[in-house]
């Protein structure tokens, strides 16, 4: 339907660029045609993508995007190692991830790419992206005297700069537009650095570099937005961690959900050689070949407090999260990571990073019932296709479904649902079955006996009134003590078999402090008390 208002908008912007060859294609190809349509009534930010990359749109909608988008992959380093500006090195990039966003949405809505493969696609290309900057940052470095590459034409090399991506990058699978979760780490007696010159201050000062050129923003946009906040104590620590620390951090204070997170955790950018070989030392951490009863415990402590986050309420689609709302991405993400930490240490089959990948593995060993890991793929990959299509309305991080009616008939349209009505009682539906899964396969040991939860993200008035029944006068503030805690934020309670040892006391030191003539002055006493204590002492 090339009649409508817009598409006549867009064949005479691209007449003023010289670019009706284009729209000539588009009309004799009605399939082609009918999805820049939808692109047009739905997304302004694809909209604008479009207009800017005449040429790219023109192959992306009428050819397989992948050639194309990977000759750019190939050649992006060493063109932004070329620039002769760091401006111009940022404009490379940024004219990268748009025409990766374009190609990959348009395949993506196309059906030319699973979402899988979209996924993969947006991950390959965050990677190149990370390691262009990278590579510019060492190689000005160079460019002063700083730093003596081993290979001047690959400044990555033996460097001993180490970036791994974590999350949906690391696993790659990727949102449409989503932050990338890296962990930076160096070797200090590797780099090959101006004698005299500290490790540390170099490192953190060459990733703010990285940090800028990928995610400054400049009239071409960004690239990607870089969260560092993954690394060991990132309230202690600077953004380029020492390995040695890193590693001792680890073995000593590592918590279980540190060990979730690396399950995905993978070098990107950097020595890749030297990232392989830390992933190797902390493998062990995250591995255990022994039943971990207090990572158990910490296990169903995250969940109850994935049960209570703010989005995840009542399933509704005006609104609802799905990431982490009831029924949501996480539910089904975080089913396969507790069971990689539970029995991946015994079974190595069950350390694959993909979520889709360890659903099969699951069926495949008896951990779950072939159609139930099959029912939970195709109702993953329903909700990321959904996920990004919110994502691609404008360019924004966000989960959630729009609450207008207006907004929500944007998704279907972009989605090339004609019915939206019948699109959101299919979202519905799969919100559901996802939660029913889930639900079911945490049955077993999920009650608590004592109906106590302090550590979701926001606790119920139901336990601050039975906290307020053993007479406490402020139990909103009994609950910040022990939450605090159960973080694990001071010396007593960062060993994993010290916090559950607490958790497991909670309800008889409810019951003992209420007891006395001012309980909330002795819950405070107990909370300076244990704060107190010094690292080498367990509750």
């Amino acid at each position: 339907m090339a009649d409508s208002q817009a598409f006549a908008d867009f064949a005479e912007t691209m007449a003023k660029k010289g670019a009706e060859a284009l729209v000539e294609a588009l009309r004799a190809d009605p399939q082609a045609c009918d999805l820049l349509e939808r692109v047009l009534a739905a997304s302004p930010y694809l909209s604008d993508l479009a207009v800017r990359h005449p040429q790219a749109l023109k192959t992306f909608l009428l050819a397989d995007p992948l050639p194309r988008l990977e000759a750019a992959r190939q050649v992006l380093k060493q063109d932004v190692l070329a620039a002769d500006s760091d401006a111009a090195a940022m404009r490379l990039l940024r004219l990268f991830k748009q025409e990766l966003a374009l190609g990959v949405a348009l395949g993506d809505l196309s059906g030319r790419l699973s979402v899988d493969l979209a996924t993969a696609v947006l991950s390959e290309g965050a990677e190149a992206a990370i390691q262009a900057a990278a590579a510019r940052a060492l190689a000005g470095e160079a460019a002063l005297g700083r730093y003596h590459p081993e290979d001047p034409a690959d400044p990555e090399k033996g460097s001993g700069y180490i970036v791994l991506a974590m999350g949906k990058l690391g696993a790659r699978e990727l949102n449409y537009s989503s932050d990338i979760d890296l962990i930076v780490f160096f070797d200090g007696a590797k780099a090959r650095l101006k004698e005299g010159l500290e490790a540390s201050p170099f490192f953190v000062r060459l990733t703010q570099k990285v940090v800028k050129l990928l995610q400054e923003r400049t009239a071409d946009g960004y690239v990607f937005r870089t969260d560092l906040r993954l690394r060991p104590d990132p309230g202690a620590t600077a953004v380029a961690v020492n390995i040695d620390s890193a590693l001792t951090y680890y073995e000593s204070l590592g918590r279980t959900w540190e060990r979730a997170a690396m399950i995905k955790a993978r070098a990107v950018a950097g020595d890749l050689a030297a990232g392989e070989a830390v992933l190797a030392q902390i493998a062990p951490f995250v591995w255990r070949r022994y039943l971990d009863y207090a990572a158990i415990a910490d296990i169903h402590a995250i969940k109850r407090s994935i049960n209570t986050h703010k989005g995840f309420g009542t399933i509704t689609v005006p609104g609802h999260d799905l990431k982490l709302g009831r029924g949501g991405i996480r539910e089904i993400e975080f089913f396969v990571q507790t069971q990689q930490l539970i029995a991946g240490g015994r079974n190595r089959s069950l350390r694959h990073r993909s979520t889709v990948v360890m659903l099969d593995r699951f069926a495949e060993g008896g951990w779950i019932a072939p159609e139930t890991a099959e029912a939970l793929k195709e109702d993953y990959r329903f909700l990321r296709r959904v996920e990004h299509a919110v994502q691609m309305l404008r360019d924004e991080q966000t989960h959630r479904m729009p609450h207008d009616e207006e907004g929500r008939r944007a998704v279907a349209t972009l989605l090339g649902e004609t019915d939206p009505a019948a699109f959101e009682q299919r979202l519905a539906a799969t919100m559901q079955r996802v939660h029913g899964h889930f639900t079911r396969l945490f049955e077993r040991g999920e009650a608590q006996e004592d109906g106590l939860d302090l550590e979701a993200e926001e606790v119920g008035p139901e336990v601050l009134q039975r906290i307020a029944e053993f007479g406490f006068q402020q139990p909103v503030e009994v609950v910040r003590s022990f939450k605090g805690l159960f973080a694990g934020n001071c010396n007593a309670t960062r060993v994993a078999k010290s916090r559950d040892r607490l958790r497991a006391l909670v309800p008889a030191l409810l019951k003992a402090f209420g007891a006395t003539d001012h309980p909330d002055q002795a819950m405070a006493a107990f909370e300076r008390f244990v704060r107190g204590l010094p690292a080498g002492v367990q509750l």
